[in-house]
């Protein structure tokens, strides 16, 4: 036997030919995963199976709360993980790096490129630690304390739409649940 009978048989791909009577069914759309484009845009997708599911409903809010965040806040160019990040360090000057992303549940290497954006903005800087080398304090300029300032008013017109959105109770609420999360 030779070494090529042993490797698997792999099948010549065919060109699909239009045959008489197959194909998708007058008025829809083929697009490219097999479903039906149609269906999507007349909102025919059923999602009753997944109406009792917490983290679908969650995700769902997520996805509006930061479209909300990005359009209100899109004149100044900041994003809702950049806002955490100058928040928390403009409340606690000095943390180290570590430290932020572990508060906060931020992947190192995510927060390194994050901070580099905010140092390479002049909102926020990175001292050597006196006591460990390899450590950055972590300390907003004063361009970024003059930002975070803006970016909290700015917030605070997203928290509005929050709340106009569920309702200041219902608002609370959600954010009594949650903080058993943070």
């Amino acid at each position: 036997m030779t070494r090529n009978s042993q490797a698997p048989r792999i099948a010549k791909s065919r060109t699909a030919k239009p045959r008489a009577g197959i194909g998708p069914r007058p008025g829809r759309t083929r697009n490219g995963n097999g479903s039906a484009h149609n269906d999507l845009m007349n909102g025919e997708i059923g999602l009753d199976a997944l109406a009792g599911h917490a983290g679908y409903a969650v995700r769902r809010f997520q996805i509006w709360i930061f479209q909300d965040f990005i359009r209100t806040l899109g004149a100044v160019d900041i994003r809702p993980t950049q806002y955490s990040v100058m928040t928390v360090i403009g409340a606690n000057p000095g943390l180290s790096q570590m430290a932020v992303a572990k508060r906060l549940g931020i992947e190192r290497a995510r927060l390194v490129h994050l901070l580099d954006s905010l140092e390479h903005r002049n909102l926020v800087s990175r001292i050597k630690s006196a006591t460990d080398r390899r450590s950055h304090a972590l300390h907003l300029t004063a361009r970024g304390r003059t930002a975070l300032a803006q970016f909290k008013r700015l917030a605070a017109e997203h928290e509005r739409h929050v709340a106009e959105k569920i309702g200041k109770e219902n608002r609370e609420r959600l954010l009594q649940i949650l903080s058993a999360f943070t």
